[in-house]
């Protein structure tokens, strides 16, 4: 008997049901079934499911005499079904990578209650993916078991049937199916959580729910959104049959209210003629299951007394007035927008006719972000260097906490923001400015880049359309012309630059100099840093900073770094700076071994506090070999990324450190400590010497002292890498984490 009876029924998917049942079939867990139902599709939804079933021995194609709607294919699915636990899964959504095993284990976590459910992401046409906004819901705290009336807020979320597990034998028990018609998950769903004895959630994203364009039978405009009514008969019918039930009668009838009031709002859905009709319908049904009790929001309740009554012209003039104020509302904003930004242009250009500070400087990093990387090392070289210099930050008000004391906070587009820009005598950034910046003669501008480029950037996008998306390559050119000085941190990076940002600045070959906290930070800080990021006395903290994939819509985890750490055993713990973990396919809850430092401002506090990094083609590669750690290449996807965004040589041929192919080659070359072998330590001195020949503690001084005091010579040079320090050494450890470098 497997442990999971996968039910898709497919009825013109067959764009869709080979993503489907391929989702399926590529799941880690493989103790289930699958009964496709073709419910008499007209396309090739019954060839496609054969085709699976001829395959895998798994897979059940399940072909109807006739067309009979939704609910009936899934009870033809469930007459097959032979699992302990019923998960559906309509024919045009799929399963996230792992989600069987997810929910497995969940279930085994809680003891097989009679109902599981789990979350979902909406995946629309375009690529985009959103969780589901009500997923607080789904806390797995408290007790792992209970009934609805210990969490009746679940009532809130979707009430559909794929986004459960169900129990197979409490739903033959209970006696459930599925009625004919539009709305058939109503009827299941409300009774089957009114009636388990044992629910539990998992706080997880398992199901994408496909958002199509067109074809959604629910957005369809037809007479049939009337058996909305029949549904909520159904459901009331099960509420008088079970006197124990009858608490939720009002909450039902709440729920009721809401969802005529939803669809009635819907334009799409109710033919015009029949809109008189459906609202004396759900009147009717207002006053046959009325049961005051539930609490109903203050801007509802008019609308549910409206629609007890009958009221419809009211009820439609109320909402009239609802949409009219509305867009009254926007559209003042979008006027208040307007003359705010004309107000700021016309301030912006009167500061420009004023006279420069020549003692100020305006910093800015990764687009307005807070206080980090080579802007911020210049910034706090300038203050000590510099008499008498004032210094503005600009970022976010949510990071105005990481500007130092000091130094003043701008909020990007204030008339604050406006004026520093227009009168500064100094602007430096890793990125562009403002659009809007019109540089004046005697402004100083450096950009420093955000590190080493592996990838390609600038004009060299011209011919990948994939990474540029519409990059404004005019607006580019033109903010490159406003560049004084480019920073470069090594030759490879001034060959680079020099072409794919063509321009007449003055390239400054200096060394990175946010890599200059790695030579001037010592072991009692680094202890510090560990502590404050919460890594466990003697654990080897492994850093995994993957980069962006231009060829993807949708980012998702290259690495499962759950199994990962399963793998490694109690002593490793990992540092996850990965963006993607946080969106809907991230991680359900927090493990104790994976530390979401995704959020975390500085990557260089990660680095400095982990032994080694676990990367892919991101320039924090070139960075993090001034430690001396080791590093370990993760390039499962090297063709794609190659073909899509490219390389300016080949990282597989001259790499700071192993390379793993594949996700089961990079547990081997941990399992084995071939990632801190000799030979990684070899390959990272050669990658150290050829990018990193300037890094030396010393390059933010160099900057200052070159383009904010004027000096040419006398500036200190490079330190040989023979005479270098130890970099930022790691406390002594006691376990395994000692002696991780080589």
């Amino acid at each position: 008997m497997p442990r999971f009876s996968v039910i898709v029924p497919a009825f013109r998917v067959q764009a869709y049901l080979h993503a489907c049942l391929d989702s399926v079939l590529a799941q880690s867990f493989k103790d289930y079934e699958i009964v496709v139902v073709d419910d008499c599709s007209p396309d090739a939804c019954g060839p496609i499911a054969d085709e699976y079933a001829r395959r895998d021995h798994r897979v059940t194609a399940l072909h109807l005499p006739r067309n009979t709607g939704l609910g009936p294919a899934r009870n033809a699915g469930m007459g097959r079904a032979a699992g302990d636990y019923l998960i559906f899964l309509d024919g045009d959504d799929t399963l996230l990578p792992d989600a069987l095993q997810t929910i497995a284990d969940r279930i085994d976590a809680t003891a097989e209650p009679d109902v599981l459910m789990y979350d979902y992401a909406r995946t629309y046409w375009t690529g985009r993916s959103v969780r589901n906004v009500l997923a607080a819901h789904l806390d797995e705290g408290g007790p792992a078991r209970f009934r609805l009336t210990d969490r009746p807020e679940l009532l809130r979320l979707l009430m559909v049937v794929w986004n459960k597990a169900y129990r197979r034998a409490f739903i033959e028990a209970e006696g459930f199916t599925f009625p004919p018609g539009y709305y058939e998950d109503t009827p299941w769903t409300y009774p089957v959580l009114m009636s388990a004895g044992s629910i539990a959630v998992l706080d997880a994203v398992c199901v994408s729910y496909r958002q199509r364009r067109r074809g959604n039978i629910l957005s369809t405009t037809s007479e049939k959104h009337f058996d909305v009514f029949d549904q909520y008969d159904r459901v009331f019918a099960f509420i008088d049959a079970r006197p124990e039930l009858a608490l939720w009668r009002p909450v039902m009838f709440r729920r009721m209210l809401d969802h005529f009031s939803a669809l009635f709002a819907s334009r799409d859905r109710l033919p015009h003629h029949s809109r008189a009709a459906f609202f004396r319908r759900a009147a009717a049904s207002c006053r046959r299951y009325r049961t005051p009790g539930a609490p109903v929001p203050r801007r509802a309740q008019l609308r549910h007394g409206l629609l007890r009554l009958g009221a419809r012209r009211t009820y439609q003039a109320l909402s009239g007035a609802q949409r009219l104020g509305g867009r009254l509302r926007r559209g003042s904003a979008a006027v208040r927008r307007a003359v705010r930004g004309a107000a700021l242009r016309a301030h912006y250009r009167i500061q420009s006719r004023l006279p420069l500070r020549s003692r100020d400087a305006v910093f800015a990093a990764q687009g307005g972000g807070g206080y980090t990387g080579s802007p911020a090392a210049i910034e706090a070289k300038v203050r000590e260097l510099v008499p008498g210099v004032r210094t503005a930050w600009i970022c976010r008000a949510v990071d105005a906490h990481t500007v130092p004391t000091g130094t003043r906070h701008l909020v990007p587009g204030t008339f604050a923001h406006w004026t520093a820009l227009a009168r500064s005598a100094y602007l430096v950034n890793d990125a562009a400015f403002d659009r809007g910046l019109v540089k004046r003669r005697g402004q100083v501008l450096l950009q420093t880049h955000e590190g080493t480029p592996l990838r390609t950037v600038g004009t060299d996008l011209l011919d990948r359309p994939a990474a540029a998306r519409g990059t404004d390559f005019e607006q580019l050119l033109r903010s490159v012309d406003t560049w004084d000085f480019s920073l470069s941190a090594n030759p490879h990076s001034t060959l680079v630059r020099e072409r794919a940002y063509p321009s007449a600045y003055l390239t400054l070959e200096y060394g990175s100099p946010r890599n200059d906290v790695y030579h001037r930070t010592g072991p009692a800080d680094v202890a510090r840093l560990r502590e404050t990021l919460g890594i466990p006395a003697g654990s080897t903290a492994l850093l995994y900073a993957p980069t962006h994939r231009d060829y993807r819509r949708v980012q998702q985890p290259a690495l499962d770094l759950e199994r990962l750490v399963r793998v490694l055993g109690p002593q490793f713990v990992v540092l996850a700076r990965a963006p993607q973990l946080a969106g809907p396919g991230g991680h359900r809850a927090p493990h104790p071994r994976i530390i979401d430092v995704s959020g975390h401002r500085s990557v260089e506090t990660l680095a400095l506090a982990s032994d080694a990094l676990i990367t892919d083609y991101a320039s924090l590669m070139f960075d993090y070999v001034n430690l001396d750690r080791p590093v370990v290449l993760h390039l499962a996807d090297i063709e794609a990324y190659e073909a899509a965004r490219g390389t300016y040589f080949d990282i597989t041929a001259f790499p700071p450190g192993i390379v793993a192919r594949g996700q089961d080659e990079l547990f081997d070359i941990f399992a084995t400590d071939h990632w801190r072998g000799s030979r990684s330590a070899q390959l990272r001195a050669a990658f150290r010497a050829r990018f990193c020949p300037y890094d030396d503690g010393y390059a933010a001084e160099r900057v200052v002292r070159r383009v904010f005091l004027g000096e040419t010579d006398g500036l200190p040079l490079p330190v040989p890498s023979a005479a270098r320090r130890t970099p930022s050494a790691l406390p002594a450890q006691d376990g395994a984490g000692a002696g991780v470098k080589s």
